[in-house]
């Protein structure tokens, strides 16, 4: 089972959630992670595209998508900073897992079927942006 999540980049509380069976490949849950207003995307090498990348790639909007290496080959030293960078912004889609981890205890899952884990993850996830925003609840 994978929980794929749409994190927004400066609060970074997940505002999408899609869960999958383990084969499902990143790149088909998408569409179903991003709400139609984001300004950039920053994601990992799993979701390179070409046409995804021109349909992003207006005045305005950034793309944060890690570069990938050409196959048998290395990555360019110019590509490598460029994901250093990247990786620092999306340093910040995994504090919700963190969360889930360390402040919850959620290390393991017992595979309940996908329909009830989704419902777990929901659950989890909506308190792990409660967690995230309590200073400014209680202020």
């Amino acid at each position: 089972m994978k929980a794929h999540v749409g994190v927004d980049a400066e609060s970074g509380v997940t505002h999408s959630l899609e869960t999958s069976t383990a084969r499902v490949h990143d790149s088909r849950v998408w569409d179903e992670l991003l709400h139609g207003e984001e300004t950039s995307v920053w994601a990992d090498k799993g979701y390179v595209s070409a046409e995804r990348e021109a349909a992003f790639t207006e005045e305005g909007k950034d793309w944060g998508v890690m570069r990938k290496a050409p196959k048998g080959g290395k990555l360019h030293p110019e590509d490598e900073k460029i994901n250093r960078i990247i990786a620092m912004v999306r340093a910040r889609v995994e504090h919700p897992f963190r969360i889930l981890k360390r402040q919850f205890g959620y290390v393991k899952t017992r595979y309940r079927g996908l329909v009830k884990n989704r419902a777990q993850l929901f659950t989890l996830f909506a308190l792990g942006n409660l967690f995230l925003v309590r200073s400014r609840l209680l202020a």
